[in-house]
């Protein structure tokens, strides 16, 4: 029986006198079960083309002439199988022997093909189906490595694009220019700090982009949060009011989701008019720098704090030694100064709008209808209401500035994990600054 085997050139079984190679020509009409055998030099290949169905060929040197014969054998019952007309020579089985007539058949059959310098048609025909189903199988290898090769380029540039902010980081500049008249819409959402998504940084870029569109009839600052950094705070504050007089005819208004407060509120008095559902949080007008303080807890536990300063102040509000009343009336006096910072800001954004009272910058928050009637705001409205109504153009295009995908990415597998860890001991073990919160 002859062995399996895909490429019959370099199959070590094709050896002279051995078992032979089966092997498949596959096409689109199906697939043909042969095999292959090497004898007197020459392999010699043959499509099994028997009748009986679901049966294979195989050979025997020499079971019925000469030792030097090669014979087609039908594994069903035996018979020798001849090639030229596709169908079992009667009468020849193994281990009988036919006659002078059958030797003389069998050397036409199989003898001359192993002789002649020039095999038969047949033989010739299969070995060029062999040879081209070959070089079709490497023709299709090196497409695919093509392929895996360009796609393996594509994910690494995908990859340093995204690193280096080449994609994920869309240019709102002619967003716009294709949509025509619409209204401007610039998100802040979340603590003012330098690195969040309400950054001075990024609510800045989104309204600059948004001004300079020649097709924006207004521009609505859509504002969730509940304040962080004054400093980031007035950065967005001053450019409000700077573009606001680079553009005169390009409106920005505030409209206030759930909350508003604190330096949420010192950005949105920069706007023209402040929008705001009936019960959002409104207000907190006020300065607070937060702390702990361990010396009891040390003490307890025989901790022993040791610091080297060259300064007499520089441990000021350090939460390891006991408070010093010198250092609490500095921070008072610190974020009162930054308190009048404050109220002036919202007392020049408000105007003659704003109805003081002695609680109006104290710190308390109010909700959204009555912040309309304080003053601190003007009217109950959403950002739909507003592109609608007060713009005139209901089309919405967002110019915020998003965070590219690696951004995305790192953030929701937690890789910041760690650095928001450390930020957050920082502030509260260290020395708090300042904030709007």
């Amino acid at each position: 029986m002859a062995d399996d085997a895909r490429l019959i050139c370099l199959s070590a079984a094709l050896a002279e006198g051995g078992k032979g190679v089966r092997f498949a020509l596959r096409s689109w009409g199906g697939e043909e079960k042969g095999f292959v055998v090497r004898h007197r030099g020459k392999a010699c290949a043959y499509v099994n083309q028997c009748p009986h169905t679901g049966t294979e060929l195989d050979w025997q040197p020499g079971e019925f002439f000469e030792e030097s014969g090669l014979y087609l054998v039908c594994s069903t019952h035996g018979a020798i199988f001849e090639p030229s007309t596709g169908f079992c020579v009667a009468k020849k089985r193994r281990g009988s022997s036919p006659g002078r007539q059958g030797s003389a058949e069998l050397h036409q059959l199989v003898g001359s093909e192993m002789t002649d310098p020039v095999p038969p048609s047949w033989e010739r025909a299969v070995l060029e189906r062999v040879a081209l189903k070959a070089l079709d199988e490497q023709r299709r290898a090196r497409q695919w490595s093509a392929l895996f090769k360009l796609l393996w380029f594509l994910v690494i540039f995908l990859i340093l694009s995204s690193w280096f902010g080449w994609i994920g980081r869309p240019d709102r500049d002619s967003m716009g220019s294709g949509v025509g008249r619409h209204t401007a819409l610039v998100e802040m959402e979340g603590i003012i700090a330098p690195d969040s998504k309400a950054s001075a940084e990024k609510v800045i870029k989104g309204l600059n982009r948004a001004f300079k569109d020649a097709n924006t009839q207004g521009v609505v600052l859509r504002i969730n949060s509940p304040g962080g950094s004054p400093v980031q705070a007035g950065y967005i504050n001053d450019e409000i009011r700077r573009l606001r007089a680079k553009y005169p005819n390009t409106p920005i208004y505030a409209v206030v989701q759930d909350l508003c407060a604190s330096g949420g509120y010192y950005v949105a008095v920069a706007a023209e008019r402040i929008y705001v559902d009936k019960a959002s949080l409104i207000g907190s007008i006020g300065v607070i720098i937060g702390g702990f303080g361990f010396t009891g807890a040390m003490e307890k536990l025989g901790i022993e704090r040791r610091a080297y300063t060259s300064g007499e102040n520089k441990d000021f509000l350090d939460p390891f030694v006991p408070e010093n009343p010198a250092h609490r009336e500095h921070a008072q006096k610190m974020i009162g100064e930054i308190h009048q910072q404050f109220i002036r800001v919202v007392r020049q954004g408000r105007g003659q709008r704003l109805k003081e009272t002695p609680e109006t910058f104290s710190g308390l928050v109010w909700t959204g209808e009555k912040s309309v009637e304080l003053g601190l705001a003007d009217s109950l409205g959403n950002l739909e209401f507003v592109a609608r109504e007060v713009i005139k153009a209901e089309r919405v295009v967002d110019y915020t500035q998003k965070e590219n995908y690696f951004e995305q990415l790192s953030e929701r597998l937690g890789t910041r994990f760690g650095e928001s860890l450390g930020r957050a001991a920082a502030e509260t073990l260290g020395r708090s600054a300042p904030g709007l919160r």
